[in-house]
């Protein structure tokens, strides 16, 4: 059983940075970090308390980690579980819910209360609306393992989340005091990743229970294909945690974080690389500037940014940028030509036309690829494709230039768009190709 106290404790003192796979770690090993306190590394972690009357969980992970989380709760105890507390409502904090439901139901124990905020319920039935946009963006983001973290079967229907969502029986809006066996938790709801997160105050740990307001990447208030994001009330959520001076501090990504003065000074480092770019962000659009010249201006600074827990291997600032305009100003980004724009293939073969062809584009594209000018020759790139959408050439092209930038990213998100768009033009170039044979 690996140390984490001491792990994270290196980490964080010596500001070292040995890859992400180090701190987050799906590994299902039970790690006990006080008396009673227990944290189950998983795609997200599961945290639990032993109270003397039933284990109090935070999350329960995803859908396909269930099992093996419950595996590895019962080698440490066979406490039944008494209440389960969502942090907030993403696929890989409940999915793992019906494992522990059914555990009770098959011993003959109380079904666990499952405590979380109001907004939780109608997150899932966003999710049944829109289960198959959300299929199709988390297979975008996080291929080409998207089945097994969505709990998918080969063949099987095109589904995101656990069948079925388990809603909450217990919800809060502001905050809720739970008292289990003695053991007193305070639950706070703050906007940050969601608009339905909660974090916990247990005052006889001296424990906080964080959810994703801390995850050891840089913060995920930006991702480009969900919802809105509220990066300064994510930071105020943060210095109400160091406001309780807690000394062991619990993520549901990531290590868990031992000592007053280092979590706070963590907490401080994530607070202020938000409350960094909102500042900066806000006070180019007071002064009128348009999203795409805030965009390649606002930067967090360097010494945040070397933080071994601030590192954009998941969400990156640039994107943070976009979810801020869009919080403070709407979808408009100041440029004319956006507001009611031409269909992106009526431009292209505009484009093309004046270039001398789809493969002229596609041709200065590579160039740039080649020179490093990768931003640019993403644009060409796409012109081309969209311009002409079966010219194998011209897709051979455009998946070189995506596979070059994506082996150029560092973020999870940005390498899962243009690996997405990359493998388009490979299949074109392949149906093209078996259809020739």
């Amino acid at each position: 059983m690996a140390d984490l106290l001491a792990l994270s404790a290196k980490f964080i003192d010596n500001d070292i940075y040995e890859g992400a796979g180090l701190v987050n770690r799906p590994t299902m090993e039970l790690s006990e970090l006080g008396n009673g306190i227990a944290l189950i590394e998983a795609f997200s972690h599961v945290v639990t308390f032993k109270t003397g009357d039933g284990l109090v969980l935070f999350d329960t992970s995803l859908e396909a980690f269930g099992g093996g989380v419950l595996q590895s709760l019962r080698k440490w105890t066979d406490e039944p579980v008494s209440n389960i507390c969502y942090t907030h409502g993403h696929a890989d904090h409940v999915g793992g819910t019906n494992h522990f439901v059914c555990e009770a139901c098959d011993k003959g124990h109380r079904r666990p209360r499952i405590i979380a905020h109001e907004n939780v319920s109608p997150r899932f039935r966003r999710y049944e609306a829109t289960n198959g946009y959300n299929f199709t963006i988390n297979a975008r983001q996080f291929a080409p393992a998207t089945e097994l973290r969505m709990g998918q079967t080969g063949g099987g229907p095109r589904r995101f989340g656990p069948d079925p969502w388990i809603d909450p029986d217990t919800t809060f809006r502001d905050s809720l005091d739970v008292n289990v066996g003695g053991t007193h938790f305070e639950l706070h709801h703050a906007i940050g990743e969601t608009d339905d997160h909660l974090w916990a105050w247990v005052p006889e740990h001296k424990a906080i229970c964080s959810g994703d307001f801390v995850t050891w990447v840089f913060p995920n208030a930006g991702n480009p294909q969900k919802v809105q994001r509220y990066p300064l009330e994510w930071a105020k959520a943060l210095r109400e945690m160091i406001a309780k001076g807690p000394e062991l501090l619990l993520p549901a990504h990531g290590l868990p974080i031992g000592g007053k003065a280092r979590i706070a000074i963590v907490l401080d480092h994530i607070a202020t690389a938000l409350e960094t770019l909102v500042s900066q962000t806000v006070d180019m659009m007071n002064n009128g500037a348009r999203l795409d010249e805030i965009i390649h201006s606002v930067k967090v600074p360097a010494h945040l940014m070397d933080k071994p827990y601030l590192k954009p291997v998941y969400d990156e600032p640039e994107f943070v940028v976009h979810n801020i305009w869009r919080l403070y100003g709407g979808w408009y980004d100041g440029n004319p030509a956006n507001l009611k724009p031409a269909a992106d293939a009526v431009l292209a073969a505009e484009m093309a036309n004046l270039a001398g062809g789809a493969k002229a584009l596609a041709k200065r594209a590579g160039e740039l690829a080649a020179a490093g000018e990768l931003r640019l020759a993403c644009h060409l790139a796409e012109m081309a494709g969209l311009a002409a959408p079966s010219d194998i050439e011209v897709h051979g092209i455009r998946a070189e230039v995506y596979g070059a930038r994506r082996k150029a990213e560092a973020s999870l998100m940005s390498k899962g768009i243009y690996g997405f768009a990359e493998r388009q033009s490979q299949q074109i170039i392949t149906e093209h190709n078996q259809q020739k044979a």
